[in-house]
């Protein structure tokens, strides 16, 4: 099937009645319930991925937060750092795997490509300091923190729910799966999606806990192909008897569930109106799959951002949308950089304010900012810069009225996370 059969036919079966809505019973933020297999098992839910470096430049702060109130002792949690001298191209590798005990003390170790055990710590690490590793060289905390994504999921469904609507009421679709939305259905998309139930937004996460993974570690022990990093967390099953150590470190087992960037899944891959049965089980490949598979899910990608595309009424004004391009083109730039869903952060900065600073400085973006880290704090508002990309080619004007979390949390001061 090509690219734009395959996106059209999402539109289609809208008509044939047969679509289930992007969050109706699962995801209610970035990457949190994503598929029916971390849902039945809370511990292995990733809900998001932050990746940033210390005011000072030499610390790389990471943040797994896990849905459930405890991790698991049946699981292994991974952060993967690639380093690299350009973005999109890596050439080393480092892990930080961390497995937990039936009373929640964790035991961490920090491991080369060659599975050469480089650093390790065990303990209990429910205490505000964390515990610092045998070599000195990572921090590490885990316990309950407040959950800092925010997102107004009500408002989000309604708005999607009107773009259904009209789509059952004739809107045509264009050749690369872009919606011709008029500008009143326009205004209605964009305007429900800023209120909760027709009322000001509010923040469906909202004092939601989260069990949170936080490791600081030396920037120069993962750093080691190059001052770009490229950073991705997986939740793996424990390993079968026998294949539970290389040289010291415990072998990853079966993946079951993976994330980067916000919004990839559940919003790109998954798809705000494809019928359940296709999202879920595209999503259950994406989680499992390994690097060298990721390309796969281009296509995905490239189907769903025509529907981003639409919500201000006019097709081909996405960020790096290619309207030279034949329609089946048009949104394959994009849908490639997505498809690589890794965090990427620039060591060399200790100033981390705008989100994707390192995409945005490699593709000549006149807005970026040259000196930042990029990367991805707690108190970004990737939700809504990244909608207002994909709709506008802007890093504002698409909101759901949710700008700012809750609470205050930090990016210099350990465990980062505001307390639940």
């Amino acid at each position: 099937m090509n690219l734009y059969r395959y996106a059209a036919s999402y539109l289609l079966s809208l008509a044939a009645g047969i679509v289930s809505l992007f969050f109706v019973a699962t995801a209610p933020a970035s990457d949190h319930l994503d598929t029916p297999t971390v849902i039945k098992d809370p511990a292995a839910d990733i809900g998001d991925l932050y990746s940033w470096m210390s005011p000072d430049g030499k610390r790389l702060n990471l943040v797994m937060d896990i849905v459930a109130h405890k991790f698991s002792d049946r699981l292994q949690y991974v952060f993967h750092i690639d380093s690299g001298s350009r973005f999109g191209t890596t050439s080393a590798s480092a892990i930080v795997i961390c497995t937990f005990d039936v009373a929640n003390n964790v035991e961490c170790w920090t491991d080369k490509a060659d599975h050469v055990r480089t650093d390790h710590v065990r303990g209990n690490p429910n205490v505000e300091a964390g515990i610092e590793s045998d070599a000195h060289s990572f921090t590490v905390f885990a316990g309950l923190r407040d959950d800092p994504f925010f997102n107004n999921v009500k408002g989000t469904r309604a708005a999607y729910d009107v773009a259904k609507t009209a789509l059952q009421h004739g809107a045509s679709v264009d050749g690369a799966g872009c919606p011709r939305f008029d500008i009143s259905t326009s205004h209605t998309i964009l305007d429900t999606w800023r209120h909760t139930s027709g009322g000001p937004a509010s923040n469906f996460l909202a004092g939601w806990k989260t069990s949170a993974l936080v490791v600081s570690i030396d920037v120069n022990t993962v750093a080691r192909g190059g001052k770009l990093l490229a950073v991705w967390g997986s939740v793996h099953r424990m390993p079968r008897a026998g294949e539970s150590r290389r040289t010291g470190v415990p072998a990853p087992g079966e993946q079951i569930e993976r994330t980067a960037r916000p919004l990839i899944k559940n919003a790109l891959v998954g798809g705000p109106l494809a019928p359940e049965a296709i999202s879920d089980h595209r999503k259950e490949a994406y989680n499992r799959v390994s690097r060298s598979g990721w390309p796969q899910f281009t296509r995905d990608i490239a189907a769903t951002l025509g529907l981003y595309d639409s919500f201000d009424g006019e097709c081909g004004n996405q960020w790096l949308a290619n309207v030279h391009a034949t329609p089946a083109q048009r949104y394959k730039p994009l849908a490639d950089l997505l498809a690589d869903d890794r965090i990427w952060v620039n060591s060399a900065s200790g100033v981390c304010t705008q989100f994707l600073a390192v995409e945005f400085n490699a593709l000549h973006r006149s807005d970026a900012l040259p000196n930042d880290c990029g990367g991805r704090t707690p108190n970004y508002d990737a939700n809504n810069i990244f909608r207002s990309l994909l709709t506008l080619d802007r890093m504002n004007g698409v909101d759901d009225g949710v700008l700012h979390d809750d609470q205050q949390h930090s990016t210099s001061t350990f465990p980062f996370l505001a307390k639940p």
